[in-house]
């Protein structure tokens, strides 16, 4: 089962936030098996933005950062096809518009899973199940994936 992860799971892995998301973010990260694992670029550009503006890390220090999460897993462009999707999830259902095309990239990207805590957990979009990974009860397909890893 392909799953694509949203910015805030590589934010907490890189230690911004509290030390329960921090700590759960890595054992979730270290639990996927590594070949079904879908970055879209967004995610990278987020990513490198939070680092550089909340995190106060150098510009040298979180290019070294994205560049070690694109040498991890696969990284998936964002299409013109993905960005008129956004628009009409941004219309259709009032999801900002970056998270919508995280959320269209990793329809294109056949995954079946969105790790995330932007979009409401249980939503399903093309295929795609939105995971929020810091809920209390842990979702079945969530655990379905980890298990496959075993």
């Amino acid at each position: 089962m392909r799953v694509a992860l949203d910015t805030n799971v590589l934010a907490y892995a890189e230690g911004l936030g509290d030390e329960r998301r921090c700590g759960a973010a890595v054992q979730l990260i270290e639990r996927l098996p590594t070949d079904q694992v879908v970055l879209p670029a967004q995610v990278l550009g987020e990513l490198s933005r939070v680092l550089t503006g909340k995190a106060g890390r150098s510009t040298i220090q979180a290019r070294a950062a994205v560049l070690g999460w694109a040498d991890s897993f696969e990284v998936a462009d964002s299409t013109w096809f993905a960005f008129q999707a956004a628009l009409d999830l941004v219309v259709d259902h009032q999801i900002p518009m970056w998270d919508a095309l995280i959320l269209a990239v990793a329809a294109e990207s056949h995954c079946r899973l969105l790790i995330s805590e932007d979009i409401q957990g249980g939503f399903v979009w093309h295929g795609v199940t939105v995971v929020d990974p810091f809920a209390a009860e842990p979702s079945p397909m969530l655990t379905r994936l980890w298990a496959s890893k075993s």
